[in-house]
């Protein structure tokens, strides 16, 4: 309906195809015909005349609807609300997919990226010059057999595990009883020869069993996954053992041994039943001679002061002119002093003094003594329910070693107040072995410095960024992280130039700053090489081989012309753990005919 311009009302039809979309039609008496009306022809008497039904199948007249295009059109009202909210349902589903996939590709990348970083990290370095084509390195006992059944284990305990998820029962079943049979084929071989003569069977079994299960169950993904959760649960389980191995191994070389807690009591007996007579006065004049040539080495183990008193006087020409100045603690003082009262070498002088008398090594004078003492440090060594304790696991084992709780540990750095009328002093640790003259140590120019030792960095090992830490601005600001590190064990120590430059001092203002032992962790090398930095002169490594205390791949070229060789490391050569090759440049300077020995079974 319209007006005109001379505002008459006219009507017109249109055709509904020439109508938007936007247009609706709607059936006045809704979807549904009345119930008396069977035809929808019927309906022509009830609608307007505009839009009458005919019975024409096709494409209707002007303001003509057949019934299913009123019903259709009924229908049409609601219509684009239910397809508006069908597709956003639809794409909140897309989403939602695309999310889900998304994180899993994003977890399977994060997954392969640690894999990766984890063998990156893995330590293959030969420790020996290694070419698989050399003879030298043939392995006649074969074990190619036994690495394929441990493989195809694995591959079964894969497929078993998704066999289970997906309630293959008889297929997890079929790959569990080849795994057991195959595990009792194995059991304890390590090479070919050693598998039962069944092994092959089994294997040939277990192989057809993997290869039904990979044509059922193989799905690259899937499998993926699965073993990189059972290389992540080894390595869990690696760790594991490993913290369990460095704990024992501690607690073994730390451990006083039978034979050495014999050797100690014997003596210690003996050294009380003799009369003031029988103990020997020493000769004070040599002692205090800085024309002679002196040692100082500070133990708490009887057998290893006397390997070290004994090999350095072996290769000596003149051995009255060298004195040994032995301190130990006053558990042990008796037992060391019997020794070298009963084994006394000939001509040598050997002092043996008690730390406990030092009275001048006390908490106010000694930093070290007065935070060893504190609370904070007693928590740190003897609280098991502390995180940091060693009944946790906790890592650094080694700096919770009950020697760093000893002050002869750190009274190497108080040598001029323990030796006063010296000049020069050569140190030596308890676990090392003299293997030439050291005299000409004591001629060496060391150009001012304090300290004259053998430097153990090579490329970027052992250098100060392993020993401090150069988080720390206190120290990235005073030393250089790339400079090269020394060892303690032979040390040869100008006591004139350590006075004149008040070295003492400088260690206790380094000990003050560490109290919260942010610095450094314990020990007496990181103190070291604060306190003698820039004061240290390099000697040639051939005074000084380190490593037979935990490394089995050294050159024996070197440690055969070493002047001296270190059993740095836990597996010291008076203990069952050491490493047998080496253990022969130690006990060649034990004697075979000592009473004590004998008695205490270190030399059957």
């Amino acid at each position: 309906m319209k007006s005109d311009i001379s505002g008459a009302v006219r009507t017109s039809s249109v055709k509904a195809e020439d109508l938007s979309s936007s247009w609706i039609w709607e059936n006045p008496l809704g979807n549904k015909l009345p119930h008396h009306v069977k035809d929808p022809q019927q309906l022509n008497g009830i609608l307007p005349p505009q839009i009458q039904l005919k019975n024409d199948h096709h494409t209707p007249v002007d303001g003509q609807l057949d019934g299913d295009r009123i019903q259709h059109l009924g229908k049409s009202a609601i219509k684009p609300v239910k397809l508006l909210r069908k597709k956003l349902r639809e794409e909140r589903w897309k989403q939602r997919t695309a999310e889900l996939i998304r994180q899993e590709k994003e977890m399977d990348n994060q997954m392969q990226e640690a894999a990766i970083e984890r063998s990156q990290n893995l330590d293959t370095t030969a420790k020996t010059q290694y070419s698989i084509w050399r003879r030298d390195y043939e392995n006649p006992n074969s074990d190619s057999t036994l690495k394929l059944m441990r493989d195809q284990i694995i591959m079964a305990k894969v497929y078993a595990t998704i066999a289970k998820a997906k309630n293959d029962t008889g297929l997890y079943t079929s790959l569990i009883k080849h795994s057991r049979e195959s595990r009792d084929a194995i059991g304890e071989a390590t090479t070919d020869t050693e598998l039962d003569l069944s092994a092959l069977e089994h294997a040939k079994a277990m192989g057809h069993a993997l290869s039904v299960a990979k044509d059922q169950l193989f799905d690259c993904l899937t499998v993926a996954r699965k073993l990189r959760a059972i290389i992540q649960s080894t390595e869990d389980n690696i760790n594991a053992m490993k913290k369990k191995s460095a704990f024992l191994t501690q607690l073994a070389a730390k451990t006083v041994t039978q034979p050495l807690h014999c050797l100690s009591l014997l003596l210690a007996t003996d050294y009380y039943n003799l009369q003031d007579t029988q103990k020997k006065d020493l000769d004070k004049a040599k002692v205090e001679d800085p024309s002679l040539y002196h040692y100082a080495i500070f133990s708490d183990n009887v057998l290893a002061t006397s390997v070290v008193v004994n090999s350095t006087l072996t290769h000596t020409a003149e051995p009255e002119k060298h004195v040994f100045h032995v301190v130990t603690d006053k558990l042990n003082f008796a037992a060391m002093k019997m020794w070298f009262l009963a084994n006394l070498p000939p001509k040598a002088t050997v002092q043996v003094e008690n730390i406990d008398d030092f009275k001048w090594l006390n908490s106010s004078y000694c930093v070290v003594l007065r935070q060893l003492e504190s609370a904070r440090m007693k928590d740190y060594y003897f609280k098991a329910n502390l995180s940091s304790s060693l009944s946790v696991g906790a890592d650094n084992l080694k700096y919770r070693n009950p020697k760093y709780l000893s002050m002869l540990n750190h009274l190497r750095f108080y040598l001029p107040e323990v030796y006063p009328k010296l000049e020069k002093i050569l140190f030596l640790d308890d676990d090392i072995v003299v293997q030439k003259d050291l005299t000409p140590l004591w001629s060496v120019d060391m150009k001012g410095m304090v300290n004259g030792a053998v430097e153990t960095c090579k490329e970027s090992f052992h250098r100060f960024d392993k020993y401090l830490n150069f988080s720390n601005p206190k120290i990235y600001e005073n030393f250089d992280s790339n400079a090269c590190g020394w060892a303690f064990g032979m040390n040869m120590f100008d006591l004139r130039e350590w006075r004149k430059q008040d070295i003492t001092g400088i260690y206790h203002h380094w000990q003050n700053l560490n109290e919260d032992r942010t610095l450094w962790k314990l020990g007496s090398l990181p103190p070291g090489l604060i306190t003698f930095y820039n004061l240290t002169f390099p000697l040639q490594r051939s005074w000084h081989v380190l490593g037979l205390g935990y490394d089995p791949a050294l050159n024996k070229t070197e440690i055969d012309n070493a002047a001296v060789v270190h059993y740095n490391g836990n597996y010291k050569p008076w203990l069952d753990l050491a490493i047998s090759k080496y253990k022969s440049y130690w006990s060649r300077y034990l004697t075979s005919d000592n009473p004590y020995l004998q008695h205490c079974k270190i030399i059957q």
